[in-house]
């Protein structure tokens, strides 16, 4: 008992570990861009396809919910919590370890957005595809992107519907799962 303990506390010592790193490194850049981007037309890394360059985000991909700022804080006080009791209730087991670093991303990536709503009162965005004309973003937009995508894929693809039974409510013993 004492070291499924110890596994339980090291998962969420490394996952909050992984978690501050990951938020850090986004908030690191993005104090970068403002430091070195802001004020500039910014800078080409692939002429006409990659470039760099500063922007105040008061909304989201493709401009929809400009201003629109207490909609995303009430976004994020509901999502990180549920991220935070699911990676709680994940298994301590090696198959779902894809599923405890997706958590630990995607947490990092809504907390780095939520970071700059709650302080800027708008997301710094600097990272720009000029080849296909995608919206500017950030580091912590990868992070939800790419953690959200994996998801998807593993949910679809990797596990299947008994693999997720840890989410359901713990049933009483002889009694309903009502």
């Amino acid at each position: 008992m004492e070291n499924k303990r110890n596994l339980r506390i090291r998962y969420l010592f490394f996952g909050l570990i992984g978690a501050a790193v990951l938020t850090l490194m986004d908030q690191g850049t993005k104090a970068l861009a403002v430091r070195y981007l802001a004020g500039t037309a910014g800078v080409d890394l692939i002429p006409k396809v990659l470039r760099l360059q500063y922007l105040e985000n008061r909304g989201m991909a493709f401009g929809l919910f400009q201003n629109k700022q207490i909609f995303f804080y009430i976004m994020t006080v509901v999502i990180v919590p549920v991220i935070i009791w699911i990676y709680c209730r994940l298994p301590m087991r090696r198959r779902y370890l894809p599923l405890h670093i997706l958590s630990v991303v995607i947490l990092a990536g809504a907390l780095g957005n939520f970071i700059d709503r709650v302080r800027l009162k708008y997301v710094v965005d600097f990272i720009y595809f000029e080849l296909i004309d995608f919206p500017v973003f950030n580091v912590a937009d990868i992070f939800v992107t790419v953690g959200v995508a994996a998801l998807f894929l593993l949910i679809f693809f990797v596990y299947k519907e008994e693999d997720f039974a840890f989410l359901e409510r713990k049933r009483k013993e002889g009694g309903s799962n009502v």
